[in-house]
């Protein structure tokens, strides 16, 4: 008698292709499912790199608010993105996950353009509640239904918007409801049964209708004794479980629940659905990298990963062929910092991204991180200037972004002398156009009394360091780029660059390249391809956007009859102050052919950074092809007047 062989049963992610397919599983299959899913992710990310660490601590909770809640119709907002991935996998986006960050591939963050379970793009930190509140009033105001619900982190309520939102929606009292993800137990520990049995009853409709009732009677009592009321009511409920500091905002706190515990996660999220009272905030706390040893042992070096092996964990880098630009600008700072007691570092919850991480191993009094609070840290750094410290305030462009205000009006108008090192210049690779530093130049270029730097390589960056260690006339500034340097020997100690000062790296006769930043090295080599179609030209790197050396651009331009102007940045930035000064001095007048070379007028999406500014024209290739149609010419031999050298 043969025996009968049962087929394997089919995976459930296979079976799950959207949230509805997901609510159609029965609760007791959702533990496996979760096995599944935490798999899934830590293999396509394995392939792509990304970030890990936020996505595992949160695959329950993904699960359980798609399980709950009726999306797209309902609004889930994933605050950063960073977690998001579980989100994309369960949202239609399963096949496309090993195209994750990569050419034409999924973003690393929501995006509204790539899904209908994306209402809101993301990339910064802190925006979520808003933007629930935002679609939350809108839903009202259209005399809709649906719920919207905003995820956001523990460490992206240390920025201000977090809370401004909150004193907003609490005000207002809309029906928004608010995950508050904590995943390195900053505000408080779950506090096992008894916690989760409170959190499961004061999110229940009994307990919000009874709270409800003794506040509107409470109201109808003299005003003295409706305070006491109130405060009693509050703080005997708090005295258990904590929260006061949200009540205060007008919300209803829920939890701490555990967010890797389905019997705590399910009846809680539901009664929350249900609520007709609003805006909730339900604490949950989680485990960053959970599920995947080594992503549990080291969640700092796993939140955001390069390719590796699933079984190891160890990750695929490739070797270093020179130091990062964010390590010399670190060391630097430290050998600066050792002759000048005044020096003092500052990040925005970025010490490692920024290099102050280095800074603070050797002066850990000296180092100061503020949390995901940039507009704060501009300002405390005005606040130590104005006092004679020399702040570093070493922020990524695109953040930096979040502190203009600050810049501008406590820094600039001022005219204090805090130093900005601006990580993460120009594109930016994988992380896309939330990311990318485009417009720094630009924006701080137009403010008076600011001194705007690029360095070319990382030797001028060390120059660049020790300038802005001895300057202390005002703001000053200086950018570079994400990655490793070019390779160049790099001096033992910087030397202070004399202020608006560029120099000629090499000397020519028709043609003239002004590079502003590391396309330096792309101007030497187009320079190198012209020379083999009998073109000569001249090298120069301006150093200074701001004040910009005149001297050295009227040079050029009397001296060409081409002027390119090279940068990693936007329109409006280096290049318009080259052709300001040449329109006031009236060099446009005499003949001379001037083109600007900068980023195009459009968010770049997420690719190989060089692949990138090859695309965008900035590639040696690109600044031949513009030298030659500023001359009327293609880039053919036969149009040189003979044979290529």
């Amino acid at each position: 008698m043969s025996q009968i062989v049962q087929p394997t049963p089919k995976p459930l992610l296979d079976l799950v292709n959207s949230p509805a397919d997901l609510r159609g599983l029965p609760e007791s299959e959702l533990g496996t499912f979760t096995a599944e899913l935490r798999q899934e992710l830590i293999e396509s990310v394995s392939v792509t790199g990304g970030h890990l660490g936020a996505g595992l601590g949160v695959v329950e909770l993904t699960i359980a608010l798609h399980w709950v809640f009726d999306t797209p119709k309902d609004k889930l907002i994933w605050d950063v993105g960073h977690q998001a991935y579980p989100h994309k996998i369960l949202t239609g986006r399963r096949d496309k996950m090993r195209t994750l960050r990569q050419p034409g591939g999924l973003s690393g963050f929501t995006k509204r353009s790539e899904s209908e379970y994306d209402p809101f793009g993301a990339g910064h930190s802190s925006t979520s509640i808003s933007a629930g509140l935002g679609m939350a009033v809108a839903r009202d105001l259209k005399g809709e239904s649906n719920n919207v619900i905003a995820v956001i982190g523990d460490g992206a309520m240390s920025a201000g918007m977090a809370y401004e939102a909150m004193n907003n929606a609490g005000a207002r009292d809309e029906r928004l409801i608010v995950i508050l993800n904590d995943n390195d137990m900053s505000i408080a520990p779950p506090t096992g049964a008894l916690s989760a049995y409170l959190a499961r009853m004061t999110s229940s409709g009994t307990y919000l209708y009874v709270r409800d009732i003794a506040k509107q009677l409470a109201k109808r009592l003299p005003k003295t004794w409706e305070r006491r009321a109130a405060r009693v009511e509050e703080y005997t409920r708090h005295l258990w479980q904590g929260g006061a500091w949200f009540e205060e905002l007008g919300f209803y706190y829920i939890g701490p629940i555990d967010g890797h515990d389905y019997s705590q996660l399910l009846p809680v999220l539901k009664n929350v659905r249900d609520a007709k009272q609003g805006p909730i905030l339900v604490h949950v706390v989680t485990r960053k990298g959970k599920g995947y040893g080594p992503a549990e042992e080291s969640d700092d070096k796993y939140h955001g990963v390069a390719k590796f092996n699933v079984v190891t964990g160890a990750q695929v880098k490739a070797k270093a062929n020179a130091p990062s630009y964010t390590t010399v600008f670190g060391q630097s700072l430290i050998e600066e910092a050792r002759d000048d007691e005044k020096i003092v570092a500052i990040t925005a919850a970025m010490p490692g991204g920024t290099g102050v991480d280095l800074f603070g191993e050797v002066f850990p009094e000296r180092t100061f991180d503020v949390g995901i609070a940039e507009q704060h840290a501009v300002t405390f750094a005005a606040g130590l200037a104005c006092e004679g410290i020399k702040p570093f305030c070493a922020i990524y462009s695109t953040f930096l972004q979040r502190a203009y205000d600050q810049v501008v009006h406590d820094v600039a108008i001022q005219k204090l002398p805090v130093r900005f090192p601006i990580d993460r210049a120009g594109l930016v690779g994988a992380d896309g156009a939330t990311h990318a530093g485009a417009f720094d130049i630009a924006y701080l270029g137009c403010l008076p009394n600011f001194v705007v730097m690029a360095a070319a390589d990382e030797a001028e960056l060390k120059h660049m360091v020790a300038t802005a260690a001895h300057y202390d006339e005002g703001p000053i500034a200086f950018r570079y780029p994400r990655g490793e340097g070019v390779g160049v020997d790099l001096p033992e100690r910087g030397r202070p660059l004399e202020i608006g000062k560029g120099r000629i790296v090499r000397e020519g006769t028709s043609v003239a390249l002004l590079s502003f930043g590391t396309r330096l090295s792309e101007c030497l080599k187009a320079a190198d391809e012209l020379a083999t179609y009998g073109l000569s030209a001249t090298v120069a790197d301006a150093r200074f956007a701001k004040p910009l050396d005149k001297e050295l651009v009227t040079q050029l331009a009397r001296n060409h009859e081409v002027l390119v102007t090279v940068e990693e940045g936007s329109v409006g930035g280096f290049a318009s102050y080259v052709l300001q000064h040449l329109a006031e001095t009236g060099a446009l007048d005499h003949g001379l052919k001037v083109r600007p070379m900068v980023l195009p007028d459009k968010y770049l999406d997420h690719g190989k950074p060089e692949a990138m500014y090859e695309a965008a024209g900035l590639g040696a290739g690109g600044i031949v092809a513009t030298v030659f149609a500023a001359l009327g010419r293609e880039a053919d031999a036969t149009l040189i007047g003979g044979d290529r050298a």
